[in-house]
Order: structure tokens, then sequence, then C-alpha cells
């Protein structure tokens, strides 16, 4: 039995948990320290996962920026960067996206009616990969465990964080908390609605808290409820 990855959803949000403002310019809300936790993070798992929406808003490269941390991976045997995912269901990609052009492997994850689409958009920059009819995420899970994913980082945007969330398929939360508050309905929130597991008094266990400069982070165990 394919053992799938230990996931990992990480975020930084402000104090009313927005993870974005809606100007047109991304809202920076972790410091330089919080951001090198995070470097720290993603040279420790073995895949990176975000959503394409949030390729198509941030345009990002998803690296681990950290000259000593890659040797690192190297000298492990591993690859210099994690395994780079995406998740599409309309196949709605650029091949002239950061994303495809910086790092090392990429994989996308559609769905039957897209996967043909993507191949085309993206030719050989990605594999690419369809479960089913529709995204279903313990298959994504499953075929990354058999790639031989053990540690999944997961860095959103919110409605994959909510999808995780609500299947009960995340084994940590990472959230870094900045001393901001962005108060527009129409930005991105790190979680929206859902039937989560447990329903509202189900309270999640804290693994770590701490100050990092002037963002708090915090560590919870989801699959670790009490009433």
């Amino acid at each position: 039995m394919t053992t799938r990855p230990y996931v990992i959803l990480s975020a930084a949000m402000s104090v009313d948990g927005y993870l974005d403002d809606a100007s047109p310019a991304r809202l920076l809300l972790s410091n330089a320290e919080d951001f090198d936790r995070v470097d720290q993070a993603r040279a420790e798992s073995d895949a990176i996962l975000i959503g394409a929406t949030t390729i198509r808003r941030d345009n990002p490269r998803l690296l681990v920026n950290s000259e000593e941390r890659r040797a690192q991976r190297v000298a492990e045997g591993k690859p210099a960067y994690p395994l780079k995912v995406t998740v599409t269901r309309t196949g709605d990609l650029s091949a002239d996206l950061n994303f495809w052009h910086h790092g090392g492997e990429k994989l996308v994850f559609t769905v039957d009616d897209a996967v043909e689409k993507v191949r085309t958009t993206l030719d050989s920059l990605a594999d690419v990969v369809s479960v089913g009819p529709e995204l279903d995420w313990g298959l994504v899970l499953d075929e990354l465990g058999r790639r031989g994913v053990g540690r999944l980082m997961v860095e959103g945007g919110g409605t994959i964080h909510t999808q995780l969330m609500a299947a009960d398929l995340a084994d940590e939360v990472h959230l870094a908390i900045a001393p901001l508050l962005v108060g527009q309905p129409e930005a991105a929130r790190f979680l929206g609605t859902a039937d989560y597991p447990g329903g509202s008094t189900a309270r999640m266990k804290v693994l770590e808290i701490r100050a990092i400069d002037d963002v708090v982070f915090v560590r919870y165990s989801p699959k670790e409820r009490t009433a």
C-alpha cells in the first residue's frame, strides 16, 4: 500500500485571516526572518504544492533560495530543489510563468477534460497527470506517495487549504500571523466556508508558538482534535 505524504499547510496571514489584500501588488505579510524560516521548511520538503490560481496571480518561482540548504539537500542524495507541484481543473496555465522556468522537476495534476490542454500548453516543461473526471485529493496524495514524496508543503491558496482541511488530509498547519488588518471582503482568506471535521467546537492541538520579530508563528496538529 502506498504511503501518502505528510502534509503541511503553510500560510502567512493577517490577524483577521487574510492571505493578501485586494490591491494589484502582493501584500508582504512575513518579515525577512520568517521568509528564511519558510526557506528552511521548503528545503526539508520533498515537494511544494500551490494552486494554479496562485501561480497566475503571484507568478512565484517557489524555490529554496539558500545555496547552503540546496547543497545540504544534494549531500543527502536529494535534488537541489524539491519537486514543484500544482493542480488545475480548467487547465488555464501559461508556459511563460516563472514556476516552470526555475528550480527542478515540475508536476501538474489535472482532470480528464483538461489533461491534453495542459500537455499541449506546457509541452516538456512539466509532467502532467490526470486523476480522473474530478480533482480527487486522495488520488493526488497517492500519486505523490508513489513518486517518493514523504513530506509535502502546501503553500496555498485559500481554496486548496480549505479543501485539504475539510477532507482531514492536513497533518500540520504552519501559520505566520502578521500584525496587520486587511478587512477587505474581496481579498483572499486562509480558509473559507466548509464542513470541517469535528465541527466548530473541535480544538486542534498546538505544537509550537514563537515570535519571529513582529510575526507570531504557530504550528497546529489538525488531526489531534478534542471536543
